[in-house]
């Protein structure tokens, strides 16, 4: 499972004196993200483009580090027990690159050996995603000029090498077509329902409602509501997603309590 307790993240602005005060050389990026995701669940984090819920991905893959708050994951913590955490986590970042020249086949292998997977080990995990993930027929060419569907499949197969009992993916079905989003989808209830903790972005509202267990709402860098579906809509007495969606970024703008 995923437990976030107020993280917060700042970057630094480009181009701005360090005469200026603090508060005008820095940007926020995320103010105070807390949520938990349970394992055998679907959890997504749903917002607008830059509202923080890339930079939050990224600190819970331990890639960047919240300058405070505290995260988990399967029990360890992303800043102290950095390892652990890349052990127990699949991480599928937004616009994944995967190297073009190498084939499907070898890319999965060159990051199962990353991993760790001893060299029969990970070519027999290469062949059972390539077939679980229906890449045969693209298995052994190479990435180079691949559509966004095979670039996405590639990049799960990674995340999933080295069978970690948590996964979070960032925006996976940007660019994807209907039937490829339809495939992704099976895929990630499949993960679920085999008792992984998935943890996905976007900000696709059809996407989030018709998948997930559990909704955290984030807008400004903030979570503004979280909780099930039926619930949210409960909450803010709205009968849509959308609608629910402007409500409970429209409390949290006012003040109101999570």
């Amino acid at each position: 499972m995923i437990v976030a307790q107020e993280l917060h993240k700042t970057f630094k602005r480009l181009g701005v004196s360090r005469n200026k005060p603090l508060s005008q050389q820095r940007v926020t990026a995320v103010k105070s993200v807390s949520f938990t995701a349970m394992d055998g669940c679907i959890t997504g984090l749903l917002g607008p483009n830059g509202a923080g819920k890339s930079t939050t991905l990224r600190m819970l893959a331990t890639l960047i580090e919240p300058e405070s708050g505290d995260a988990t994951i399967d029990g360890h913590n992303v800043v102290t027990e950095v390892l652990q955490v890349r052990n127990h986590l699949g991480f599928m970042p937004h616009n994944a690159g995967i190297y073009p020249r190498l084939t499907t086949r070898e890319n999965i292998h060159y990051y199962a050996r990353l991993c760790g997977l001893p060299g029969k080990q990970a070519q027999q995990r290469t062949g059972e995603l390539i077939e679980q993930l229906d890449m045969l027929k693209f298995a052994d060419r190479r990435a180079n000029g691949f559509s966004q569907g095979q670039k996405t499949k590639v990049a799960l197969a990674r995340a999933l090498v080295h069978r970690p009992q948590t996964l979070m993916l960032d925006e996976p079905t940007n660019g994807l077509d209907v039937m490829a989003t339809r495939g992704l989808r099976e895929i990630i209830r499949q993960l679920a329902a085999q008792g992984h903790c998935v943890l996905f972005s976007s900000h696709i509202m059809q996407e989030v409602a018709a998948l997930c267990d559990h909704i955290a709402i984030i807008s400004d860098g903030t979570v503004a509501m979280q909780d099930t579906l039926k619930g949210i809509l409960q909450r803010t007495s709205q009968s849509d997603l959308e609608d629910a969606f402007v409500e409970a970024t429209q409390s949290l703008a006012a003040g109101g309590e999570e």
